[in-house]
């Protein structure tokens, strides 16, 4: 199983991946409101400078964080996200990584490809 993590700076992206991972399986995710460093120093005189960087990106982010367990289906859900984000190339778009996990605990339910509740087996491997 891995752990997919995405920090979208677009908003309008949003929809598009959430509905692109719910026609390819994936079967549910997390979204946290979120902030990047730059945007909490801009207050802070000595970090003026990042003002023309910060010009760039949105106040806000939105984190997306999902397990998914089957390899093919994480490479397709990331490559997803680098179609609707622009390859996540350009400065202000955003990140994407994935971490592999070797526990995970209360993984209970998801959403099917209809947006119906389904039961998740954790892997006993």
């Amino acid at each position: 199983m891995h752990l997919l993590v995405c920090v979208i700076d677009h908003e309008d992206h949003l929809d598009a991946i959430l509905s692109g991972f719910v026609e390819l399986g994936v079967t549910g995710a997390t979204l946290i409101k979120s902030e990047g460093m730059g945007r909490a120093l801009e207050d802070l005189p000595v970090f003026a400078g990042l003002q023309s960087l910060l010009a760039q990106s949105r106040p806000q982010n939105t984190t997306v964080l999902s397990v998914i367990k089957d390899p093919e289906l994480l490479e397709a859900a990331v490559a997803h996200v680098k179609a609707v984000a622009d390859d996540l190339t350009a400065p202000g778009t955003g990140i994407m990584f994935t971490i592999a996990l070797d526990q995970v605990v209360g993984l209970a339910q998801g959403l099917d490809r209809d947006g119906r509740s389904t039961s998740v087996e954790p892997d006993t491997d």
